[in-house]
């Protein structure tokens, strides 16, 4: 018993290294030179191209005590101006990237603070551009006259603001920024424009007949690695679940949480994907992914002691991410 209980430990470490792996192409119908970061209005958080794997190891609880006093103002600040959590997004990954999110004394020239700010290029005074409040609100100023922001990958915003001469860099940052704001943010849906009250349309058509695919297949066996048709893991069901419907997804859980539009899991809707991590702040931890039915059911593939079931799901549950994803919704085209 003592070796066959080691041997899932194995398969589950091994499920999360997978997820640094390169990620394919994910959504039927939208090929590669398709992809968008747009949401609508900006209301919803962009994250990694699913052509590139996230390659900055760093999660939520790897903040010290001044980085996460840095990111809760500035995520309180954008919910008085009443930006949307996109904007957040773009200001975490511009302080990530200038000054690791800390109110820097230094820096290149004259640069100071979170954002590196210059006074001599019109930035404010020493001791505004060293304090915080007039920093993030300047940002967001800034921001504000970017084109395109709320439609447009997040690095390439602050790239506009920062004027970098290494623009990729600001990219690096995304994951952290969707998942601290998944952490801490709260709930986010009344920061969306009321132009935009339903943002994030549920897929019916397509959720259903994933829903429809999973749900024929209880009873069979959990077979770790196994894709079907005659037994399947966690992400095998997912997997062939949402290809039944046309909609391409990764092979590993830890992969599949990048495969698509994310919301806060309390607001997941029938069809969307539910994940488990070791570590809840770190998406690279992720061992377990399932289908949400609504009404506080899910169908999932759970391990090789129980075959292939439908069964109750709390948002409150032990390693529950605290992000859905919402496969094949296409996102809105800059």
């Amino acid at each position: 018993m003592r070796r066959w209980l080691v041997g899932l430990l194995v398969v589950g470490v091994l499920g999360g290294l997978i997820a640094l792996a390169a990620i394919s192409t994910l959504l039927g119908g939208v090929g590669s030179g398709d992809f968008r970061f747009g949401a609508p209005c900006g209301s919803v958080l962009a994250t990694t191209d699913p052509r590139e794997a996230p390659r900055v190891a760093v999660r939520v609880s790897d903040l010290d005590t001044e980085q996460r006093a840095i990111v809760d103002q500035i995520i309180a600040i954008g919910k008085q101006r009443q930006l949307p959590p996109r904007a957040w997004q773009i200001a975490i990954q511009a302080g990530m990237t200038e000054s690791r999110l800390h109110n820097l004394p230094y820096g290149d020239r004259d640069s100071l603070g979170i954002f590196q700010m210059r006074p001599s290029q019109g930035w404010g005074s020493v001791a505004q551009v060293t304090d915080p409040v007039y920093e993030i609100n300047k940002f967001y100023d800034k921001l504000l006259m970017v084109p395109g922001w709320e439609t447009q990958r997040p690095g390439d915003s602050a790239q506009f603001i920062e004027r970098s001469a290494f623009p990729a860099r600001y990219h690096q940052w995304e994951p952290l920024a969707v998942n601290v704001i998944g952490a801490v943010g709260g709930d986010v849906t009344q920061y969306v424009k009321a132009s935009c009250a339903t943002p994030l349309p549920a897929p019916s058509e397509i959720a259903g007949r994933a829903i429809q695919y999973a749900l024929g297949e209880i009873g069979k066996p959990y077979v770790w690695g196994a894709t079907g048709p005659n037994s399947y893991d966690c992400s095998g069901l997912m997997l062939r679940a949402y290809q039944s419907a046309g909609v391409t997804l990764p092979r590993v859980a830890a992969q599949q949480y990048w495969a698509g539009t994310q919301l806060p899991v309390r607001q997941a809707q029938p069809g969307d994907l539910l994940f488990w991590g070791y570590d809840t702040s770190n998406p690279a931890t992720i061992h377990h992914v399932a289908m949400y039915l609504g009404n506080g059911r899910m169908v999932e593939a759970a391990n090789q002691t129980v075959p292939l079931r439908q069964r109750a799901v709390n948002f409150d549950e032990h390693e529950l991410m605290p992000l859905a994803v919402r496969p094949g919704v296409p996102l809105a085209k800059a």
